[in-house]
């Protein structure tokens, strides 16, 4: 998508990778629909067959674009995949430290370890913070965009779900979303799920409690967006 200079933060100051309504002009929709298109794959790899297709996007930075992409693709539904802040958090200081999630390596002014996953609004704020606080920062400024922006779209066209129940139980969970959404799903998933390629360390459910100290040190700045990000939940 940053591959089109009217997205990238860079045409925006470097603020961050939020981006409104406004910035879906005709020509910047039109030209992100026809990559996107000329890039889309399915499941198994293969160019796309036939047409209509739909396509899922899943890139974290997108979070902070939902009027964007609510007005460049009218035909989209958003999913809101909420995991507890805590191992979330955990699997960002992971990011960050591994330096192999380094999104904007050289962002102007910034000083550090090389700037890591989404570029959210106020990152000015936090140079020269400990990790623990940059990510807290990070999660509870995206999370509450995110919330906002989910807000304002019509119902129709917002759902949750809960990652935690969904890797519990993913079948059940995926044939009641795809049911929601209107879509088929064919296939059957086994108890576990394969582990993603970007994962830097195997997934488990108290991996988090390696940063407990550091990540219950920040519990203030995250814990009003997770009420809201609960409340929405039910």
């Amino acid at each position: 998508m940053e591959m089109i200079p009217a997205v990238s933060p860079a045409s925006h100051g470097w603020e961050s990778n939020r981006l409104a309504a406004a910035d879906a002009t005709h020509d910047v929709a039109r030209l992100l629909r026809e990559r996107f298109a000329e890039a889309l794959m399915d499941r198994d790899g293969a160019p796309v067959a036939a047409w209509p297709a739909r396509m899922l996007e899943k890139t974290p930075k997108n979070a902070l674009r939902i009027p964007f992409l609510a007005a460049a693709f009218p035909e989209a539904h958003f999913v809101y995949l909420y995991r507890d802040p805590r191992p979330t958090l955990a699997s960002m200081i992971e990011a960050w430290s591994s330096g192999g999630f380094r999104t904007y390596p050289q962002l102007p002014g910034w000083t550090g370890l090389p700037w890591s996953l989404l570029l959210t609004p106020g990152w000015r704020e936090l140079i020269g913070a400990p990790l623990n606080q940059i990510v807290a920062r990070q999660w509870a400024e995206t999370t509450r965009i995110l919330l906002d922006d989910l807000a304002a779209l019509p119902p129709e066209r917002r759902l949750t779900i809960r990652y935690e129940r969904f890797v519990a139980a993913p079948q059940a969970e995926i044939s009641a979303l795809c049911q929601s959404l209107g879509l088929g799903w064919d296939q059957v998933l086994g108890a576990a799920l394969p582990i993603a390629r970007h994962t830097v360390s195997a997934p488990s459910a108290e991996k988090w409690r390696t940063h407990q100290a550091a990540i219950e040190a920040v519990a203030p700045i995250i814990e009003a967006q997770d009420r809201r990000a609960r409340a929405l939940l039910g």
